[in-house]
C-alpha cells in the first residue's frame, strides 16, 4: 500500500457529538456521530434518543436506507403497517419509500444507532431543530457504562 491512499480517520467520542430535538415537541433527539459536514460523505449517522413513550413522527426517504441498530431498550417498529418488536442488540433495516416509525415501548429510555445513506437532506434537517444537551444517564449509556 502506498502513502498516498492512507486516510487519517476521523474519531469522535460522546462528548464530541452534537444532539438536536428536531421540533420542540419532539419526543426523541438525535446526536450526530458524523455526517456529510463531519465525513466528508453522503450517510448520516446518529445516535437516537427516545424518551419513555417516544417515538419519531411517520416519515419515509425517497432514495435513503435507513439502518437502526438498538443499543439499548426496547421498541416497535412500523414501516407501512407491519409492526415488529425490537429489543437490546437488533437491527432493522427500512428501504427507500417505506413510511415507518419507531416508538419506545419499554420503562426506559430507547437508544438507537441510526444510519442513513444517502444523506437525503437528513443531518440538515437535524441541525435545524434546537440544540440539546445529553445528559448524564445519555453519556453513561454511549460510553458503555450502564446495564
Amino acid at each position: 500500500m502506498s502513502l498516498k491512499s492512507c486516510v487519517i480517520p476521523i474519531v469522535k467520542s460522546p462528548k464530541d457529538y452534537q444532539a438536536f430535538r428536531i421540533s420542540p415537541h419532539d419526543t426523541n433527539r438525535l446526536a450526530i456521530v458524523f455526517d456529510s459536514s463531519s465525513a466528508n460523505t453522503s450517510l448520516t449517522c446518529c445516535v437516537e434518543i427516545f424518551d419513555i413513550g417516544g417515538q419519531t413522527p411517520p416519515n419515509r426517504h425517497q432514495w435513503a436506507v435507513e439502518m437502526f441498530f438498538v443499543i439499548k431498550g426496547e421498541g416497535m417498529a412500523i414501516c407501512d403497517g407491519k409492526k415488529v418488536e425490537i429489543k437490546t442488540g437488533d437491527s432493522l433495516l427500512v428501504p427507500p419509500t417505506g413510511t415507518h416509525l419507531i416508538k419506545n415501548t419499554g420503562n426506559s429510555r430507547l437508544y438507537t444507532l441510526t444510519i442513513m445513506v444517502p444523506n437525503e437532506d437528513f443531518s440538515e434537517l437535524i441541525r435545524s431543530g434546537t440544540p440539546v444537551e445529553l445528559d448524564a444517564e445519555d453519556m453513561l449509556v454511549l460510553n458503555g457504562l450502564s446495564h
